[in-house]
């Protein structure tokens, strides 16, 4: 959480979107509005620049967007997923015992959500996909998803390099902030 968070301080610098992959270690718990367990999900991270006309998009229509994203990728993959016409809320507080509209549905369940946090400095979505379905191969699946970016928008997005600056801010933001138990307490 706190490497995104540097990323998003970053994205008016940098001034390109950014696509990150990345897994967890341990379990862990975060929330965007909703509990989002993470344990063998496959997560990802957009971050868009002030400027980019995906930061021009109201909340609902970048959401859509983002899943419909994701749902293309997984129909290269042969799965056929589709977006959540409305809401139910099953148990409030539990992203993935209801559903938002379009959410990624796979068999009728929810299997992927996102959260988005919009700034002066950029837009920040993270998203989880879980349980991937099946038993695709998650390199597979980022594949898919920088394919459907170049065919959609013309789009190639790079493997995420980060640098010292970054990691040491990250580092810093998990300290001061992500470690504190009145930070994590207050969500």
């Amino acid at each position: 959480m706190a490497f995104d968070e540097t990323l998003l301080e970053s994205a008016s610098q940098s001034g390109k979107p950014l696509l990150r992959f990345y897994g967890w270690t341990e379990r862990a718990a975060p929330t965007g509005g909703g509990l989002v367990p993470h344990d063998a999900d496959w997560t990802y991270s957009l971050v868009f620049p002030h400027g980019h006309w995906w930061y021009a998009c109201r909340a609902t229509e970048s959401y859509r967007r983002v899943h419909e994203w994701i749902r293309a990728a997984f129909a290269r993959l042969d799965v056929p997923t589709g977006l959540s016409p409305c809401c139910r809320k099953e148990l409030p507080g539990q992203c993935f015992v209801g559903m938002e509209q379009f959410d990624i549905l796979w068999q009728g369940k929810k299997i992927a959500g996102a959260a988005q946090r919009r700034n002066r400095q950029g837009l920040l979505i993270q998203g989880s996909v879980q349980p991937p379905p099946l038993s695709l191969i998650k390199a597979d699946w980022q594949k898919a998803m920088c394919d459907v970016a170049v065919e959609t928008w013309g789009v190639n997005w790079a493997a995420f390099e980060g640098d010292t600056a970054l990691d040491r801010r990250a580092d810093e933001l998990a300290c001061r902030k992500y470690s504190l138990a009145e930070h994590n307490q207050r969500r």
